[in-house]
């Protein structure tokens, strides 16, 4: 299942990367399943990882690659997440970017791996070794929603996303591509998603443009509350379309920019969730008149996270006393529950602490039937906000993890 708006978008080419999809039989037979990112000489790149400490051997070498030299490829397998698999699953990485590295001329540390898919089982790296040929003569430019269903898994659609940015008489596009359904709890980073763009941006204010957008993108999405071993995300800047470099956050035209980016980012982040495995509902939680970010972070991850709500949230139940218990085990410091008020979307269902006397089990069943419902819980407390995006748990949610190896 899917919730609301998923439609890929026109996937507009970037300038200095090219990209090639193939079959490679990691798991299943005609599946496209390997995609190699081929990057522009010159180009500036930052990435982020897991932070999960089983982190998975490409997350390793990737981290290691990325300090050592400016990459020119990149190289992604779905099927296998090449997790759990101890000094063989290091030299299956390492085999990956040296193979790719022979066929492109091209130094093995200049080619980042990334894996997505079963954990605990050694990657067949003679598969996937024989289906870079493949996907190097399928290089194309235009290649982006194909990338998108090559990096899938449990995903039931691509998910992309692709702005064009004017600045200053100059045009730029940022376009990029996300997956990931199920062990979405992000950490610095989503299962995988991987943006570019032409514009020329040094990589220490690249690393800060794409810091802050996972942070209040991918940073603030759940499904199950699991970190995935695998997760990585990478921004790329190719600098072909031209214009003086973007080299400090000083310059004027850097809040465009990171406004761009974004909403890019959130699109992806998003579409995750509306994407989450078996998911009918998606809900944002806000949380508002916080101390400070941390708590309202914890109110409404502590919300997102219940199995309690998100089951109510599939039976269009409206049971909010889950929702008051889920604020009271935050473990916000000395919190005066007399402060608190609980909305879903616009009906108050929380008054001062206890049932608002003008809530009426109708009104509120109504929010509930709907695919895409806000949560807004106001602490009382100061001035903070801040927002999670999540989705309900269904029968489906179960099925397909417990048939996940199957």
């Amino acid at each position: 299942m899917a919730v609301g708006d998923l439609q890929m978008p026109v996937m507009q080419p970037v300038q200095g990367v090219r990209i090639g999809i193939a079959e490679s039989y990691i798991r299943y037979q005609n599946r496209r399943d390997l995609v190699v990112f081929e990057l522009a000489e010159g180009s500036t790149t930052a990435a982020v990882f897991t932070q999960n400490s089983f982190c998975a051997a490409p997350v390793l070498v990737a981290r290691e690659h990325l300090g050592l030299n400016s990459p020119r490829y990149l190289v992604i397998n779905t099927g296998n997440a090449n997790a759990g698999t101890g000094p063989q699953g290091l030299k299956n990485a390492n085999a990956s970017c040296e193979a790719l590295a022979a066929l492109t001329q091209t130094q093995s540390n200049q080619i980042l791996p990334f894996s997505t898919g079963v954990i605990g089982e050694q990657l067949p790296i003679d598969r996937l070794v024989a289906g870079l040929p493949a996907a190097l003569k399928a290089l194309d430019e235009n290649a982006w929603t194909e990338a998108a269903h090559g990096i899938m898994t449990t995903d039931t659609l691509p998910k992309g996303a692709s702005e064009i940015l004017m600045l200053n008489g100059d045009t730029y596009t940022i376009t990029g591509i996300s997956k990931g359904a199920g062990m979405i709890r992000p950490n610095m980073a989503t299962m995988l998603s991987f943006v570019a763009t032409d514009a020329p941006i040094a990589r220490d204010v690249l690393q800060t443009l794409l810091t802050n957008a996972v942070n209040q993108s991918f940073n603030r999405i759940t499904i199950d509350g699991d970190t995935s071993t695998n997760d990585a995300c990478v921004l790329v800047a190719t600098g072909k379309a031209g214009g003086d470099v973007l080299s400090s956050v000083t310059d004027n035209r850097y809040s465009d920019f990171e406004a761009a980016f974004n909403r890019v980012f959130l699109r992806l982040a998003q579409l995750i969730v509306r994407d989450g495995e078996g998911a009918t509902k998606f809900m944002t939680v806000r949380v508002e008149g916080g101390a400070n970010t941390q708590e309202c972070c914890d109110v409404a991850y502590r919300v997102a996270h219940s199995p309690l709500i998100k089951t109510a949230f599939f039976a269009s139940d409206p049971n909010w006393g889950r929702i008051v218990c889920a604020i009271g085990n935050a473990g916000v410091n000395s919190l005066d529950v007399s402060n608190v008020q609980v909305f879903l979307d616009d009906v108050q269902i929380v008054k001062d602490g206890g049932a608002n006397p003008e809530y009426t089990e109708a009104a509120g069943a109504a929010v509930m039937a709907q695919p895409e419902i806000g949560i807004r819980i106001s602490l009382g407390r100061g001035e903070a906000v801040d927002t999670v995006w999540t989705c309900d748990f269904s029968y489906d949610y179960v099925k397909i993890n417990a048939d996940y190896r199957s």
